[in-house]
């Protein structure tokens, strides 16, 4: 097996780097007699009823079926076993990428952006409480700019009206709720939620960040997440399964987020997408919990649908530390049975093969988290590129790297360059994860020694890294500048509203050498730093606590979650004069015949993410009030024929930005539809990318390809996603273009069966031709689209 070349840059060829095989073998594995499991804590997953089911599973499928792990989780939690994977599969022999899986996961997590729509959608389907358990996370809506308790207290000040409506939901249908301050929602999942062989939704893109602790866990829009809470089958089209094999150790300056960090350049960021990413290997023995959760967390940046890590002795560590003793006993006794890991046989569809000891640190940006480039390189690249060689800031935590670990390896550089008179030479930020991970820093030291450092310390949310960053340093938008962060995502004007803010991924130990050196040519493997006595400083390659000698401190009082039966007397808070909040009216539903008379509103060029089509920073306060959000959208988009941003003309040739002339047809009753390139959708889990271009009138998104989630999220909200069939058939269609579809209403009565194309009259010379297109469209989701919307359907189905 040929080891992946760890030093190769974004673009080259994955076939001529990686070692992908078939028919990967793994140990053999041994079953055990049905114990008792204990079903009083509800935060102990249902492991009677997975094991029922996964036998039924290995009833279907033939006891000597070989299974991978996130095959064995999935399939544990299938609503109809028979049905899902036996319908059009051969007999159950091809299920991956052919078999509709209708799921019934055992959770739901919210964060406090996206919460918002979707309980309002909840709302709509009248029902006393959820189905299953849910929680909601104040995470998001909270500024980073002067520190935690300030911050904190203006953000509450700023949303009140926000979170009031949350915890009056949360107390109406007994959802669990995390206040302001309590923490960023995958951080609080894994100390609280997360559990081996669990399968839960979240509604964030990151929500695979669970993985970590062998958790099913997928990123999901709103809509999906009312399926799950209504008591719906959840429907996903079955994974491929993406092997990545880890020996080895790390050692020196390499971390678990330079695994993955090296794995997006390779797969880019679209190379996961259909496939869930399973770590397997000897080198997994070697890596804590919160590690293998890093790299689970940016598997989002390839595309996949989740990873997974399989349960070992760390994760017992881990659920002990958090105070889950009762959890670690019962998933002992789950894997005893299910066999948390691969079996003996079980086969990947391919398999990327990376030895940790010879991974080096990675720093991937600017503008993508998929161009990875090594640290002993980096200097020499920007020297190419030009890029700005002064630091202007070091940020580090969030839900990626704000981990015990992470904290206690960086404390330790702290510590050991103030000794030697030094101080960050860069603004230097830290989030904490979660308030129990704060309380833990505060008794064990690192808290202050990050403060006399003269870091500030921010409050326990997301903050910069979604955009929620007020910068106090002078660089004005539009100035060309570069930050570090460990953060996971850094699209154009992500971090701060500039599109020229450079944002460089690493691990927060390299993020931090780079904040003490003020520079991005740093590196802290083989340069020393001047110190004031004189002397020539150099770091020691960092080391940490996996976790703490004792367990993990309480989080404050005011930031634990608050727990509740339903209360169906209690109102939920909504103001009828409301900018924030805004009851939803159902869409319309699909007319009786094909479409005609669409117009394309815009044709796009370019990486369009869902930042692009729906940013967030200072929108977030409309998530809930979606008149007003759909203010923005698309407001950051490149027109392929004119290569202005945000502009877009009518069919008499006036000028507007792009949600205006939106807006202006959805009053003329025009219907629309977009035009754009690859991986549209790419980045966060936001429906309301999907929901306001559909308020404004869309109907069609015709693209080169989808991102998994988008594509999802469009037709939950009945907006049909189609593909070129021939990709160069971009270049036959453009802005004002009118457009019929062919075939669309007969595929969508047929359950998801038959072809669609779209004849296109061209707005100026009149000639007209025909493009064909593909779909993913399947029974349940021509329902949906059919319906208007996958919330009629759900709502009328309440009623």
């Amino acid at each position: 097996m040929r080891v992946a070349n760890l030093t190769c840059r974004r673009g080259t060829s994955l076939r001529g780097l990686l070692s992908r095989h078939r028919h990967c073998r793994l140990p053999l594995t041994r079953s055990f007699a049905t114990p008792t499991f204990d079903n009083s804590n509800p935060r102990i997953p249902p492991y009677l009823k997975l094991v029922k089911n996964y036998e039924k599973v290995k009833e279907v499928l033939g006891k000597g079926t070989a299974l991978t792990l996130a095959e064995k989780i999935l399939y544990s939690h299938l609503d109809n076993v028979e049905e899902s994977l036996l319908t059009n599969t051969n007999g159950g022999r091809n299920i991956r990428g052919t078999a509709n899986l209708k799921l019934k996961p055992d959770r739901v997590a919210m964060q406090d952006a996206s919460a918002q729509m979707a309980l309002l959608q909840f709302m709509t389907c009248n029902l006393p409480s959820t189905a299953i358990p849910a929680s909601i996370h104040c995470d998001h809506l909270i500024v980073g700019e002067l520190g935690a308790k300030s911050d904190l207290e203006s953000g509450i000040k700023m949303n009140q009206e926000v979170f009031d409506f949350l915890e009056s939901a949360a107390k109406k249908y007994g959802i669990e709720f995390w206040p302001p301050g309590a923490g960023i929602i995958h951080q609080s999942v894994l100390e609280n939620y997360a559990a081996p062989g669990l399968m839960m939704l979240g509604t964030d893109s990151h929500t695979p960040n669970a993985g970590g602790l062998s958790t099913i866990a997928i990123g999901v829009g709103g809509a999906d997440a009312v399926e799950a809470l209504v008591g719906a089958p959840w429907e996903l089209k079955a994974p491929r399964i993406l092997g990545v094999e880890l020996k080895g150790q790390l050692s020196g300056w390499a971390s678990p987020k330079d695994i993955i960090l090296n794995l997006a350049g390779q797969l880019t960021v679209r190379g996961g997408t259909g496939f869930i990413v399973e770590y397997f290997g000897s080198g997994v023995e070697t890596l804590s919990c919160t590690g293998m959760a890093t790299a689970c967390n940016m598997g989002a940046e390839v595309g996949a649908t989740t990873s997974i890590f399989p349960f070992h002795p760390a994760h017992v560590r881990y659920l002990e530390a958090t105070h889950r003793h009762d959890v670690a006993a019962e998933a002992k006794k789950f894997s005893d049975i299910v066999q948390l890991k691969a079996d003996a046989g079980a086969k990947y569809d391919e398999v990327i093969t990376i030895d940790l000891s010879k991974l080096e640190p990675h720093i991937n940006g600017p503008f993508t988290p998929d161009l990875s480039t090594p640290l002993s390189q980096f200097k020499e690249t920007v020297k190419e590129q030009n890029w700005p060689d002064k630091l202007s800031a070091g940020l580090i935590g969030s839900c990626t790297n704000s981990s015990y670990e992470d904290m206690t390896r960086v404390e330790g550089m702290v510590r050991e360059a103030m000794e030697a008179g030094l101080k960050p030479s860069s603004d230097f930020y830290i989030t904490p994860g979660s308030d129990q991970i704060r309380e833990t820093l505060r008794r064990d030291g690192p808290l202050d020694t990050f403060k006399e450092a003269g870091g500030t310390v921010l409050s326990n949310a997301c903050g910069p890294c979604i955009g929620q960053w007020k910068r106090r340093d002078g660089v004005e938008k539009g100035t060309l500048n570069a930050i570090f962060t460990s953060y996971n995502r850094n699209f154009r004007g992500r971090n701060d509203g500039n599109p020229d803010t450079m944002n460089f991924l690493a691990s927060p130990e390299i993020v931090t050498a780079m904040a003490f050196a003020g520079t991005t040519t740093f590196n802290p493997v083989t340069d020393s730093l001047p110190t004031p006595s004189g002397k020539e400083f150099r770091f020691t390659p960092p080391s940490g606590l996996e976790i703490p000698s004792q367990p993990f401190e309480a989080a404050r009082e005011e930031f634990r979650a608050l727990i509740q039966a339903p209360d169906p007397s209690v109102s939920v808070a909504i103001a009828p004069t409301s900018e924030r909040l805004a009851l939803l009216e159902p869409f319309d539903p699909f007319p009786n015949s094909d479409l005609t008379g669409l117009r394309v509103l815009v044709k796009i060029t370019g990486k369009c993410t869902t930042d692009t089509i729906s940013a967030a920073g200072p929108w977030l306060k409309y998530k809930g009030h979606l008149p007003n959000i759909s203010e923005n959208t698309l407001n950051t988009a490149i027109n392929a024929e004119t290569g202005e941003v945000n502009v877009a003309y009518d069919l008499d040739g006036s000028q507007h930005t792009i949600p205006e002339l939106g807006k202006r047809w959805r009053e003329a009753a025009q219907p629309w539809l977009v035009v754009a390139e690859h991986n549209y959708g790419e980045g966060s889990a936001r429906e309301h990318a999907a929901l306001q271009p559909r308020y404004l009138g869309a109907r069609i998104v015709l693209t080169k390809s989808f991102a998994r989630i988008h594509e999802t999220n469009l037709k939950k909200q009945g907006v049909v996603p189609l593909t070129f069939a021939d990709e160069a058939d971009y270049d036959r269609i453009g802005a004002g273009d009118e457009v019929s579809t062919v075939g669309l209403y007969e595929m969508l009565r047929n359950g998801g069966k038959g072809d669609v194309a779209l004849k296109v009259k061209k707005h100026k010379t009149g000639k007209e031709v025909l493009i064909k297109t593909k779909h993913a469209v399947s029974r349940d989701q021509a329902g949906f689209i059919l319906a208007g919307s996958a919330l009629n359907l759900l709502s009328k189905s309440n009623r």
